[in-house]
C-alpha cells in the first residue's frame, strides 16, 4: 500500500488541474475542474476560489467533497472534507500572482478563498492495480 500511495503522491505532484466534487443543495454532486495550488503528499490538497462561488457555499453548508486526477492511463479518486480556510496569514502564505486574474484587489480582496481539502479514503488505480481504502 505505502509504495501505491507514493506513485499517488507523484501522480498528484504531475496534474496541475484536479476534479473537485462538493454537494449541492439538492444533494447531487457538482464535479468541477480546478487548479490546486498546493499539496502536503495525498492528504490535503489545497484551491483558490471566490467566497460568492456556488461551490463554496455548497461546502459551507456540506463539508463533504471528492477530488479526481489522472495522467497516462493511472487515476487517483479521494474523498474526504473541505475546510474554507479563514485565516489571513495562511491566505497570504498560498497567494500566487496569477490570482490577480480573479482576485484584482489582491490577498486582501474579499472574494478571495481558500479551500482545505482532507482526503480521508481513496481510490488507486495505478500501473494497471486497483487499490482501495484508508488514506
Amino acid at each position: 500500500m505505502e509504495k501505491i500511495k507514493q506513485e499517488a503522491i507523484e501522480l498528484l505532484n504531475n496534474c496541475e488541474v484536479t476534479t473537485l466534487a462538493s454537494i449541492d443543495e439538492q444533494g447531487y454532486p457538482r464535479p468541477i475542474v480546478i487548479s490546486k495550488i498546493k499539496t502536503d503528499g495525498i492528504d490535503t490538497i489545497w484551491f483558490s476560489t471566490g467566497t460568492s462561488s456556488e461551490k463554496t457555499k455548497n461546502f459551507i453548508e456540506n463539508p463533504k467533497a471528492g477530488v479526481a486526477f489522472f495522467k497516462e492511463g493511472d487515476s487517483v479518486t479521494l474523498t474526504g472534507t473541505i475546510e474554507v480556510v479563514e485565516d489571513a496569514a495562511e491566505k497570504k502564505a498560498l497567494w500566487v500572482d496569477w490570482f490577480y486574474e480573479h482576485f484584482p484587489k489582491g490577498v486582501e480582496d474579499p472574494e478571495y478563498c481558500i479551500l482545505k481539502f482532507k482526503a480521508e479514503r481513496a481510490t488507486y488505480w495505478i500501473g494497471h492495480k486497483f487499490v482501495k481504502g484508508k488514506v
